[in-house]
């Protein structure tokens, strides 16, 4: 059986390509690697998916007789699927396969996995970086000390930052990066607000969480982190009207995706320290521009999107995606099936 590792320089060809030898052993007869040019270039569309790496020129010459493909990055469109009908699974390392044309990849009879909570405890410890940053004015100091500026009236009450001790935090979304950041921010000592529709209130509650409605959560929260997947539905879904149930002087957080939160109103609620502080990894256009009206917004801490960049992540997202592969070459059922009526209609 031919595989195709198509990695990129986070999770790497050979890291894909180990993975798969020590899950199939000898079934892994043949396993050729692409590389793609993910981070050193940016992703973005490519032909009819988002968030590609590569062309599709030259994803069809190295799938060329490979019946399996792992990947983070390469584009698989309808294009690659009509040009490759050797293929029968994709199994793409990431949170969500939205590299794949989920409709194409269906109508050709190929089976795609994807890899959930690969980068949870980076983006968990990222989020809690990114609250104590902006918590704290580590960042701000740290600029202000470099430049020679010795920042003593940040000893100021009304400069003081604030503790997570004692302080209520609220999480929107307790997937699998909010649970872990609730449950470090309560050895912190903080009291945790919990917002996800989709969560079990009873199961919440065992974890030492709060289940509450969204509203309630921005009003009783002091600090606020972001967490739920972007879908039609969460898009804004921190919009102007539900940032004015904020507290004043609330510190906010997200490095979950930038579509969650409405920016337009952020640098006025800044400037008038209605908000006390805002942590982002994630934008509304990735990279800002130079005239983001954030960029001269005082009490801003920003990352260009690093959370789950960790080498942890890499390996585990190639132990996931190659378990993905074994299953399927073994033909068990999947673990993460993206398109999950493939497989049960070749299943016998």
């Amino acid at each position: 059986m031919r595989i195709l590792a198509a990695g990129d320089h986070f999770v790497r060809p050979d890291l894909l390509s180990a993975a798969l030898r020590e899950e199939l052993g000898s079934a892994a007869q043949e396993i050729t690697e692409l590389t793609l040019p993910w981070p050193h270039e940016p992703f973005g569309p490519v032909g009819d998916v988002h968030e590609a790496s590569g062309t599709e020129e030259e994803l069809i010459e190295a799938l060329d007789g490979a019946e399996i493909c792992v990947t983070q990055m390469a584009p698989f469109t309808e294009k690659v699927f009509t040009a490759c009908p050797d293929l029968r699974m994709v199994a793409v390392s990431r949170g969500g396969p939205v590299n794949v044309d989920l409709a194409a990849a269906t109508s050709h009879g190929v089976a795609v996995s994807f890899a959930p909570g690969r980068n949870a405890p980076a983006a968990a410890e990222f989020a809690i970086g990114l609250m104590l940053a902006a918590m704290r004015r580590i960042t701000t100091a740290d600029a202000e000390l470099k430049r020679g500026k010795w920042r003593g009236d940040f000893y100021a009450y009304d400069e003081g930052g604030i503790e997570l001790d004692g302080a209520t935090v609220g999480l929107v979304g307790y997937g699998a990066i909010g649970r872990i950041v609730a449950r470090v921010l309560r050895a912190f000592g903080s009291h945790v607000l919990v917002a996800d529709p989709y969560t079990d209130p009873a199961a919440a509650r065992a974890d030492g969480v709060e289940p509450v409605e969204l509203d309630e959560l921005l009003r009783r929260s002091s600090v606020v982190s972001l967490h739920a997947r972007l879908t039609p539905e969460t898009h804004h879904l921190i919009d102007a009207a539900k940032l004015a149930l904020l507290p004043k002087g609330a510190v906010l957080v997200n490095s979950a995706r930038g579509g969650l939160l409405d920016y337009a109103p952020l640098p006025d609620l800044l400037k008038s320290g209605r908000l006390g502080a805002l942590a982002l990894d994630v934008y509304d256009i990735e990279p800002p521009p130079a005239d983001w009206p954030l960029h001269d917004a005082p009490n801003v801490v920003t990352a260009p999107h690093l959370a789950g960049a960790t080498q942890q992540t890499a390996h585990r997202a190639a132990a996931i995606t190659a378990a993905e592969a074994g299953r399927f070459v073994r033909g068990e059922k999947l673990a993460h099936p993206a398109n999950p009526e493939v497989q049960e209609a070749t299943r016998p």
